[in-house]
């Protein structure tokens, strides 16, 4: 398996930021691409998913779940079309216990697991991981409170891959060589990642909305990259992979007993009671302010904006997913037909949610072309102002309605979109029966709930805004937007 640091994820985070969406890499767009653009009333809305709510509505398997005597909590949920299995671990706290001048250690240690164990070289590990057909992997990414390990194969191969997981997560050995060329290759990586726009505009945007917090952090350092030692992997390991902190999930062609036994086997000896939680710093209300990262010479202009949104748990959630989706959850949103389909400025315009155990951030994007960076950022003030005053019209809803709906009932057919859906409810400690009311508490948004809250997360009173391209040609434009910042790829201010 190739092995994948922990900027490297990062990076593709910062390119596909947030759960539902794909970002459309952006280009120039040639004279004939913008002749063809129409106006988006006249965009056709094609393929709409079915009018029945009844059809729409589904109810999930119901997994056991159970906690063993030493605090693990498991998901077993039987599924018997193939024959195969899928586990999923999330050990509590992941980024949020990174200590302040080691920025990336949860990232460090969770790359490192598959490096060496007490049994196992980096090399064994990647062999016989090969020799079953199957998936071995542990990531603990910025912005998400807890490291995921994760392992797929036949179901026959169950014993040697729960075999594999607990080795890497019980006992891994942190070898002085395999973390001397994983720093080697984050340091490539980081380097080569600070001339994406993309990642630049999500560092500046997370410290804008976190300030100095643990969660403003969205990348390693150099610094913290050449710093950090085996004996840091080790003290943060024995510190946060406790029984208490982890859920391990399991679906697929099994008896629950009998998985259960068999998890047993090789997780029951695992220690560690529960952490308390880690106290979070309160929400301040930050004015409005834009971001230019300088990029000299670029000829895009990449755009995001955003604000801090809600908790998984918040009332809000379900209200905000639907005015998301309206606002540029897909390419049949506002934003995407207005940048994109009526003015031609970008290749994709879009935006998202993060929502986790802390307030997340909702976000909007669009990699434009350097020239239209004044005519792009107008259009993004026209949507977010449109949809805070005018009800949404109830076409345009039962459109977001269904498409949500829909996406959610078709993905059910993969058990391991089933578990990870059990493994939200049990992290985030939702109802039993939370995915089975999903489609109602989807439908039973309204217009007036939509408005409501686009008024309070869509707004551009706090908008923190973040623009990387060429000061030059863009500081100019910018100002008429608000007060502008001027910093470098590093965040250092520019004079």
């Amino acid at each position: 398996m190739t092995k994948a640091s922990s900027v490297s994820r990062t990076a593709r985070r910062a390119a596909g930021i947030g759960l539902l969406l794909a970002l459309v890499a952006a280009g120039t767009s040639s004279a004939s691409a913008q002749d063809k653009s129409m106006a988006v009333s006249k965009v056709e809305r094609l393929n709409r998913a079915p009018v029945n709510k009844e059809i729409l509505r589904v109810q999930l398997p119901r997994p056991t779940v159970v906690k063993l005597p030493n605090g693990l909590t498991l998901v077993l949920l039987e599924d018997h079309k193939l024959p195969t299995v899928t586990f999923s671990m999330r050990i509590r706290p992941g980024q949020l216990a990174d200590p302040g001048d080691l920025p990336g250690l949860a990232s460090f240690t969770a790359s490192m697991l598959r490096e060496g164990t007490a049994r196992r070289s980096s090399t064994q590990i990647a062999s016989e991981v090969d020799s079953l057909g199957g998936s071995l992997s542990a990531d603990s990414d910025f912005g998400i409170s807890y490291t995921s390990v994760e392992a797929s194969g036949l179901m026959d191969s169950a014993p040697q891959l729960l075999d594999l997981m607990s080795d890497i997560v019980l006992h891994p050995s942190f070898p002085a060589d395999e973390l001397t060329q994983y720093k080697q290759r984050a340091s490539t990586e980081l380097e080569q990642n600070l001339s994406s726009p993309s990642f630049l505009a999500q560092l500046q945007l997370r410290h804008a909305l976190y300030g100095e917090a643990p969660l403003s952090i969205a990348s390693p350092t150099k610094e913290s990259i050449a710093k950090v030692t085996a004996d840091d992997l080790k003290k943060f390991h024995d510190a946060h992979y406790r029984a208490g902190n982890a859920i391990l999930g399991a679906a697929g062609d099994f008896k629950t007993a009998d998985m259960r036994a068999l998890i047993e086997k090789y997780f029951g000896a695992w220690t560690g009671a529960a952490e308390a939680p880690i106290p979070l710093p309160k929400a301040t209300a930050t004015a409005a302010k834009i971001t230019l990262v300088d990029r000299p010479a670029s000829v895009q202009t990449y755009i995001l904006g955003g604000n801090r949104a809600v908790r998984r748990t918040d009332p809000d959630y379900y209200a905000l997913v639907v005015m998301n989706q309206i606002l540029g959850g897909s390419a049949q949103s506002r934003l995407f037909l207005d940048l994109r389909e009526e003015h031609g400025y970008t290749y994709g315009a879009y935006s998202g949610l993060n929502a986790e155990i802390y307030p997340g951030e909702w976000f909007a994007q669009a990699p434009v072309r350097t020239p239209v960076t004044d005519g792009s950022m107008t259009q993004f003030v026209y949507e977010f102002k449109r949809i805070n005053s005018e009800p949404v019209p109830q076409g345009e809803l039962d459109d977001a309605h269904r498409s949500l709906v829909a996406r959610f009932a078709l993905s059910l057919e993969q058990p391991s979109v089933l578990l990870q859906n059990w493994m939200v409810t049990q992290y985030y400690s939702l109802p039993a029966d939370y995915w089975d009311k999903y489609a109602d508490h989807i439908f039973a948004v309204d217009a007036a709930a939509v408005q409501a809250t686009a008024k309070k997360y869509v707004d551009l009173d706090h908008m923190q805004w973040v623009c990387v391209g060429d000061r030059k040609q863009i500081a100019d434009v910018l100002k008429k937007y608000g007060d502008v910042t001027i910093v470098d790829a590093e965040g250092k201010a520019v004079n």
